[in-house]
Order: structure tokens, then C-alpha cells, then sequence
């Protein structure tokens, strides 16, 4: 017998794991409830209730092929030394997880003692992180060469008779409910429903509909939580965009143009999702330190407990930081741009060290992907040493993103009455703010001494140094092409 534990990979289609280890014999598919992982920091309510849908769903795409999947409660470490002890079992198979600190040392202890039981632990990759990697040189080659590989098929299962345990509350997981009343539903069905709708339906304005939340939680993918927990696999969407991309001959030219510009934009994104995760698998501990260590001394503890509090609670004074936060709360998710936005002001203006938000932020998504997550925190927070700097005037933003008031008059109801030219700056129409709270900051004098320490820190040569062994490590790079005798030999590094 042979175990296939289930981690962030919770379908049973292009699953290597679960597919080759029913070449060889009955197969124990398990997930493994891990109390002390859910009493971590950066995990909440409203993602284990989305983790409870997709055990559903896998549980029964399980049985349809001949075994349900089991519950264990416990130590991972613990729970399958006990199995392997019961059941005779030989072997072990998991994709190799790159997720968050907890998750990393808890692999390290579960390698030891399958090697103390002399069990080998089979990690086939997924999703195109590549483990124990040099450096990105190669590397966009290599992820469009796993995307374009077949799909695993789901395995016939032989029955097995090992009882499961029942999955915990989330309140004896000492979860409090987080209340998310528009979190999207999890499992793979929905998760291929919601990738058809993207393809066929709704991502035709894509491209340029992405930055605004007035239009970005119906024209984006909203695939994210659906990647984050495995119920889809990278390669799946990548190839069912690709077939897509076939099918458009059929359209007008305007539409043809709008699907085509918004599947190359989709697959890129596709892209840059595991790069950002191969930044984590290949540096683990970005999660806990600033990438570039010349901006330890930026931001100092003790936090400005007011200005947190304040940005936590949707209470900043400025309509799109707060209107974007209560709408996060509400649903589990962001545009990019917005959670972008989010981060800049809590670092820059509000000057907080990104350690707090970042765990903040992590707890109210339901997609959270630490790789992603941390990698994008310190970059909207200036740590990485190697991205521009982008500090977002929210103000503008706002402006930019939400002309009309649209999304800021749904999420801060108590600005209704403030009218079109002042729903940005409602601190001129004091009379209608109806108990809106006025700016905590002035916001270009916090922008402005924000870009001054973090320009001056650059000019340090110390600083340029460092930063080229980060581009070496991390950075992604545009394919090369050929240049005239005069031009420079360097390689053109491209931080995505």
C-alpha cells in the first residue's frame, strides 16, 4: 500500500502523485488536519471554511474511482508513522509544497522520520516550481515546457477499509468566525465552472478591466482560490486558455482582439504566479525577513498602533483604502491593484513595518499563497532592493480607478450624500460624511518623506551590490535578442 497525502493539491485530474502511485498498488489517499498548523498567524476562519468545500468535492471524485478520501487529525509526522506502522505501508507521495514557514519545518521533521521508518517520500513537482534551482536563468523555458505536457489522468482506485476521522469545527481549531458573506464556494466543480465562465463568458475586457474594482470582480478570473488550494491545476488552465485562443477566428475583429489580448494577459499571470512561488521555494525565510537586509533598519518596532488600527479597520480616512479593505473583509478577495494599494499606504504613509499587515492581509484572503503573497508585500513595501519603487497616491487611485464613486459609495454607504466631485476627497463636504472619519494623515507629506528614505538608501553602493546577487537569484528574464556591436552584453533582467 502506498500513501498519497494530499497538501494544497486537492483534485484527483494532472494529480502525478496520485497517478503514479496506483501503478504500484493500492493507494491510501489522505489529508491530514493539522491542528497546530491552523493555530498559526497567517490562516483564519473563512480559508478553512473553504477547505472544508473542497475535501467535499475531493472526497467524492475520490470515491467515483474506487476510494474516499481519509481524515486524520494529528501531527503529520505522527499521523503517518502510525499508518505506515498499521498498514504495512511502503511508500509515501505528496507534491512538493512550497507554502509557509510552519509548513516548511514541519517537511523537515516528517523527512526525518520517514527515514528513521526507511520509507521513501516520492515529491514530484507541480505547477512549474522547480525545487533546489541555481538560478532563473532557463527557467520561463522550463515552466512553458511543463504547461505544455499532458495532463495526468485520474487513476482507478482499489477499496481499502481504513477508518477516516471526522473532519474538527473550526471553533475546536480555535478559529473565530471572520465573517466573509460573499466568499466564493470551493472545490474543483466550482472551480471549473468559474474557469469556463472567465474563458466563455466574462474575460473578454480582461485586460484592461483588471485594475478597477468597479469592474474587476467580475472580469478577473477569481481562479485564485482555486490554484491556492489545488483544485486546479496550473497546466489545465494554461492549456484550456491555449484552446481557447483557437476558437476566436469565429468573432468580429474588435472582439476577437479584446478575447486575444485577455488570454495573453490570463497565461502570463498564469505565469507569474509560480514565480513569484519559486521566489519562497528558492527563499524560504522572505516570509519572515526583508529580501534586500540593507532595509532592516527601515521601519523600526514598536508600530504605530493608531495608524494600524486605523488602516485594519477600514477607518484611514481616504474612501478607496477603507472601501477596498471592507470589501477584502466581506469577500475574501482584491484586484491585484487594490491589494497593491493596500500594502503601499500601510508602508509607506502610514510608515508600519510590512511584518504585521502582511499577516493582516494573509488571514482575510481566501487565495492566500504565501509566495506570492510575501514576495508582493515586500515589493509594494520597497524591501526587495531590486523592483521600483510605487508608492500609490490613494487619492489618484481613486480617481483613476473609481471616477464615479461606484465602488466607494457601495462599501462606505455613509458617503452616499457626498456628491461626484468631492466622493474622493470627502473632507470638503465635512456636513456629509455622516461620521466618515477625516484623513489620519496628510498624505503627500507622508508620500514624499516615505520616497525620500527609500531613494537615499539606494544611492548607497553597498545597496547596488546586494541587489545584484538578488536579480541573480530572483529575478526573471526576458529572452534574449541580438544587438548591435555597440549595445551592452548585459543580460536585460525583467523583476516581474
Amino acid at each position: 500500500m502506498h500513501i498519497v497525502w494530499f497538501k494544497r493539491d486537492l483534485r484527483v485530474v494532472d494529480h502525478q502523485a496520485l497517478h503514479t502511485a496506483s501503478q504500484y498498488g493500492p493507494v491510501m489517499p489522505l489529508y491530514i488536519i493539522e491542528p497546530a498548523l491552523w493555530s498559526q498567524p497567517d490562516l483564519s476562519y473563512r480559508q478553512y471554511a473553504f477547505l472544508k468545500d473542497c475535501l467535499h468535492d475531493l472526497n467524492q471524485a475520490l470515491s467515483l474511482l474506487g476510494q474516499p478520501l481519509i481524515i486524520r487529525v494529528g501531527q503529520a509526522a505522527d499521523v503517518l508513522a502510525d499508518l505506515i506502522k498499521t498498514h504495512g505501508v511502503r511508500a509515501v507521495w505528496s507534491h512538493q509544497e512550497t507554502w509557509n514557514h510552519w509548513t516548511y519545518q514541519r517537511d523537515i521533521i516528517v523527512k526525518k522520520k520517514l527515514n528513521q521508518l526507511h520509507i521513501p517520500w516520492h515529491e514530484p513537482c507541480q505547477n512549474g516550481v522547480i525545487r533546489c534551482l541555481k538560478d532563473r536563468n532557463g527557467w520561463a523555458r522550463r515552466w512553458y515546457s511543463t504547461m505544455k505536457q499532458t495532463p495526468f489522468v485520474s487513476p482507478s482506485l482499489q477499496p481499502i477499509k481504513i477508518p477516516s476521522d471526522p473532519l474538527p469545527t473550526p471553533e475546536s481549531l480555535g478559529l473565530i468566525d471572520d465573517d466573509c458573506p460573499f466568499r466564493l464556494r470551493g472545490g474543483r466543480q466550482v472551480g471549473l465552472k468559474t474557469l469556463h465562465a472567465f474563458l466563455y463568458e466574462r474575460g473578454m475586457h480582461y485586460t484592461k478591466a483588471m485594475s478597477s474594482p468597479v469592474t474587476a470582480f467580475e472580469s478577473c478570473s477569481r481562479l485564485s482560490p482555486y490554484f491556492a488550494f489545488g483544485c486546479l491545476s496550473i497546466r489545465e488552465a494554461f492549456q484550456q486558455a491555449e484552446q481557447r485562443q483557437q476558437t476566436l477566428n469565429q468573432y468580429p475583429s474588435e472582439q476577437k482582439k479584446l478575447w486575444s489580448s485577455a488570454l495573453r494577459s490570463f497565461t502570463g499571470r498564469l505565469r507569474w504566479h509560480c514565480h513569484f512561488i519559486q521566489k519562497l521555494e528558492d527563499q524560504p525565510d522572505i516570509e519572515l525577513h526583508n529580501l534586500h537586509k540593507m532595509y532592516d533598519q527601515l521601519r523600526q518596532p514598536p508600530q504605530n498602533t493608531k495608524y494600524l488600527s486605523a488602516w485594519q479597520n477600514a477607518a484611514t480616512g481616504f474612501p478607496m483604502i477603507d472601501a477596498c479593505m471592507r470589501a477584502l473583509k466581506a469577500t475574501g478577495w482584491l484586484n491585484f491593484r487594490m491589494r497593491a494599494m493596500l500594502m503601499s499606504f500601510a508602508s509607506y504613509h502610514l510608515w508600519l513595518h510590512w511584518r504585521e499587515p502582511a499577516l493582516f492581509l494573509a488571514r482575510l484572503f481566501v487565495d492566500y499563497e504565501p509566495g506570492i503573497h510575501y514576495s508582493q508585500v515586500q515589493m509594494q513595501s520597497g524591501t526587495t532592493g531590486i523592483n521600483s519603487i510605487r508608492i500609490y497616491n490613494p487619492i489618484k487611485q481613486s480617481q483613476d480607478q473609481d471616477p464615479e464613486g461606484i465602488f466607494i459609495r457601495q462599501w462606505l454607504p455613509e458617503l452616499k450624500d457626498v456628491p461626484n466631485e468631492g466622493i474622493h476627497t470627502p473632507w470638503i463636504y465635512p456636513e456629509s460624511m455622516n461620521g466618515y472619519p477625516h484623513p489620519i494623515i496628510d498624505e503627500k507629506k507622508a508620500r514624499t518623506t516615505a520616497a525620500s528614505q527609500l531613494y537615499g538608501l539606494r544611492k548607497n553602493k553597498a545597496h547596488r551590490s546586494q541587489s545584484q546577487h538578488i536579480v541573480k537569484k530572483h529575478a526573471s528574464r526576458r529572452p534574449q535578442r541580438k544587438k548591435p556591436p555597440h549595445a551592452s552584453s548585459q543580460q536585460n533582467e525583467l523583476p516581474l
